[in-house]
């Protein structure tokens, strides 16, 4: 799935949409002391009343939320796995009984709940439902609608919402005249925020694909490793910030002895933004040892050459045909993404305007010097421009 995937689906989650439509929703409460299942139930989500609808509703939307990479990732199932999830999942997506499908997603929770402790009672939200997507119409001209043709997407959804204990109050009776304490002993799900979850199938050029599942992690570059291998039965995965670093270590085992000037480093970056540019139709376009050779050398940087590179990838990530998703490792060019950390300040600069900035030494000490068109202004004061002179040896006696 790609953003715009993620999105057409995301932005459906809402009531009364007739382009979406879910069958059952099924809820199991698990307790944290024992790890068990201390109740579940299913209803047709129409029984719902309108306000519940409107919570889960944004609670759906919630799982789907975040950046490829970041907090949701498209994984592939693993192959030859015992009590597989994939096959679970498809059974469930294709069964019409109630009961059948809500033993399905028990079998599920049972993965959740093995060799796994929480840390507060969990409720997990099973959905099953469709999603249609209308056509584009040939000619303007057509007098066909658009919902008269759609693409008919079946799935399912999961969600993992954390509880928390209810809220000490001191409340004022009007009728009685007199201060109570409000005493609430059951727990509140708190569905802004879920931990965990899970769309199936995986959506792709409008048709689904089985093979794949969109898994959501609770926290940004923090996805759950029980829950995508022991859960999902899935493939490991890499996260951006994994991806970047890697990326990063590969340029430094490249390069050896050799310091990165800003004006190298600020070459790669434009580099790589060129490769997403050139490559916008292509929604992850990826780098290999290949091209990062060809990128290091464009980028100034010496005695490059693909036995060095592919000796880093072995050396890094013990992967010679390992691909980055070059989204993952290039800084936004439209903001000032790129941070300059020092124990006085820390600066943040975008890429392009990297080349302008220099670590120079003077008089014994390391200076930040930055190239400006313009006088520095802090705070509202406009600072006075100040010569930069040598001291001759026989002043500093």
């Amino acid at each position: 799935m790609d953003k715009n995937d993620i999105a057409n689906i995301r932005k459906q989650f809402k009531v009364d949409n007739d382009l979406l439509t879910i069958h059952d929703i099924f809820n199991v409460y698990i307790m944290k002391e024992s790890s068990d299942i201390y109740h579940h139930q299913s209803m047709p989500f129409e029984m719902l009343e309108q306000e519940q609808q409107e919570l889960f509703m944004e609670n759906f939307k919630k799982v789907l939320s975040g950046q490829l990479d970041e907090k949701l990732f498209e994984l592939k199932f693993q192959r030859d796995v015992e009590n597989n999830s994939q096959l679970i999942l498809h059974q469930g997506l294709l069964s019409n009984d109630t009961e059948e499908w809500k033993g399905q997603m028990l079998q599920l929770v049972e993965k959740m709940l093995k060799d796994k402790q929480y840390e507060m009672d969990i409720v997990v939200t099973f959905i099953r439902g469709e999603y249609m997507k209308p056509m584009k119409n040939m000619s303007e001209e057509s007098e066909e609608s658009e919902r008269d043709t759609v693409y008919s997407h079946p799935f399912i959804l999961c969600s993992m919402n954390k509880t928390q204990d209810p809220k000490k109050e001191l409340l004022f009776d009007y009728v009685e005249k007199e201060f109570k304490y409000n005493i609430v002993v059951d727990p509140i799900i708190n569905l802004k925020a879920p931990i965990s979850g899970f769309l199936f199938p995986s959506i792709t050029d409008n048709a689904a694909d089985v093979n794949h599942v969109l898994y959501a992690a609770g926290k940004k570059n923090e996805p759950s490793y029980h829950f995508i291998e022991d859960v999902l039965n899935a493939e490991e995965i890499m996260t951006a910030a994994q991806d970047k670093l890697v990326f990063e270590e590969i340029v430094k085992n490249v390069a050896g002895d050799q310091a990165i000037n800003t004006e190298t480093l600020s070459n790669v970056y434009e580099g790589i933004n060129q490769v997403v540019e050139e490559n916008e139709e292509e929604e992850r376009p990826t780098l290999d040892a290949g091209d990062v050779e060809h990128l290091l050398t464009g980028s100034g940087l010496e005695n490059v050459n693909a036995e060095k590179v592919s000796s880093a990838f072995k050396t890094v990530i013990d992967d010679e045909t390992y691909e980055f998703k070059a989204n993952n490792i290039v800084p936004k060019y439209d903001s000032k993404s790129i941070k300059i950390e020092t124990k006085i300040a820390n600066i943040k600069i975008s890429p392009q305007d990297l080349r302008h900035v220099r670590q120079v030494h003077f008089g014994g000490k390391r200076y930040l010097m930055m190239e400006v068109e313009e006088n520095t202004v802090i705070e509202g004061f406009e600072m006075i421009p100040e010569a930069l002179v040598q001291k001759a040896p026989e002043d500093e006696e």
